[in-house]
């Protein structure tokens, strides 16, 4: 048994001064105040000091990262990728697909698939399931997805990609106004996939029929939909009113302005406020020209664009973290619970806190929210 302690604690709702965290066979055992537990004299202690161990970081909608995309990756290239999310925190993660031909997506499906399923001891982030980002998005709205690949949405073209997926599908975007979209978002539900509302152009009464059929989250909020207008609220106006809808956003301040963030948190609140990266191969990487799935991207002063439109980015979770802290007025505790335990929630996936009988997956962090350490099924990876 190994016996993890810190000043603070936050499992994230609750927060515990002088933790102690016990874990065995890549699980958590218990976790007290030092005051309440105190650790038996045999067992090995890491004191990470006045840091703050949190839930690890989970992202569900990210693409890649140092020069590695999750479509294309080699077995190598993914290690590197997994060890880099470690560092910036994340435990967890969705590899997420972009637009493209049949026959690459299919494809990458199947390689995804292997990787999960043999992910079960690796030595970095793990891939819990596949995030498909399209192909049944809006042409309107599809930013940098290519509009030769898009497909209209069909139960049996939902099929395919689940069955070269392996049943690894956990999460899909998917713009509600298209023909076919309520069957496949009702379709998608019943097979346990958290379906997400994006890349859209929907009307206010669109959207809710989405919602209706199954949806319960939305995409990069802001990004790729249908401006808010106050006589026809679109999209955005579900989102932003719906309480039983979950809604993420890329806290980098290039996509969203800092101040919509701030006004996305006060219309979620806490419980149902994500963060994600949407991440590329260039996260970690100096400017240069970097793949997105099969479209080169070009990477300058922090901004990932194609032919002028922002394409992912290069955000990393940490740097997410503390954004929003700047952006919205957030404590650490809040900020780590939209990394953490709001989207394994959305995505209804067992992760993100620290608790008994949990996977010992844990970020060790500053009170600035700078990473210290991770630790993952017990095992400090950084």
């Amino acid at each position: 048994m190994t016996v993890f302690t810190s000043k603070t604690l936050y499992t994230p709702l609750r927060k515990i001064d002088d933790a102690l965290v016990s874990v065995e066979d890549g699980a958590v055992v218990s976790v007290a105040s030092r005051e309440a537990s105190q650790a038996a004299p045999n067992k090995g202690i890491t004191d990470f000091g006045d840091c703050v161990i949190v839930p690890g970081f989970f992202d569900i909608h990210i693409h890649g990262g140092v020069n590695c995309d999750v479509m294309r990756g080699s077995a190598d290239e993914m290690n590197k990728f997994e060890i880099f999310l470690a560092r910036h925190g994340v435990t967890s993660y969705f590899p997420t697909t972009v637009t493209a031909a049949q026959d690459a997506t299919l494809s990458a499906l199947e390689r995804l698939a292997n990787r999960i399923e043999a992910a079960k001891d690796c030595g970095g982030a793990w891939p819990l399931g596949i995030h498909l980002e399209g192909p049944f998005l809006s042409h309107t709205r599809r930013g940098v997805h290519p509009p030769v690949d898009l497909v209209e949405p069909s139960v049996a073209a939902f099929d395919k990609l689940w069955q070269a997926a392996r049943g690894h599908v956990r999460m899909l975007t998917i713009a509600p106004e298209l023909n076919g979209a309520e069957e496949v978002i009702a379709e998608a539900t019943k097979r346990g996939v958290c379906v997400s509302i994006g890349h859209s152009d929907a009307t206010l009464e669109q959207a809710r029929r989405g919602v209706t059929a199954g949806a319960r989250h939305a995409t990069h909020t802001f990004n790729a939909m249908r401006p808010l207008d106050h006589r026809a609220p679109g999209i955005l106006g579900e989102v932003l009113t719906n309480n039983q809808l979950s809604a993420d956003v890329i806290a980098d301040g290039i996509h969203v302005d800092p101040t919509v963030i701030d006004l996305l948190f006060r219309a979620k609140g806490i419980g149902n406020f994500v963060l994600i990266t949407d991440a590329i191969s260039a996260a970690g990487m100096p400017d240069g020209r970097y793949q997105l799935g099969t479209l080169e991207v070009e990477l300058k002063n922090g901004r990932c664009t194609r032919d002028g439109n922002l394409a992912g980015s290069a955000l990393t979770m940490d740097r997410a973290v503390r954004n929003v802290m700047k952006f919205a007025g957030l404590d650490l505790q809040q900020a780590v619970r939209a990394a953490s335990m709001n989207p394994a929630k959305a995505v209804d996936i067992k992760k993100g806190t620290i608790e008994t009988g949990a996977y010992a997956d844990f970020t060790v962090l500053t009170p600035d929210g700078e990473v210290r350490a991770t630790v993952i099924k017990g095992v400090v990876v950084q």
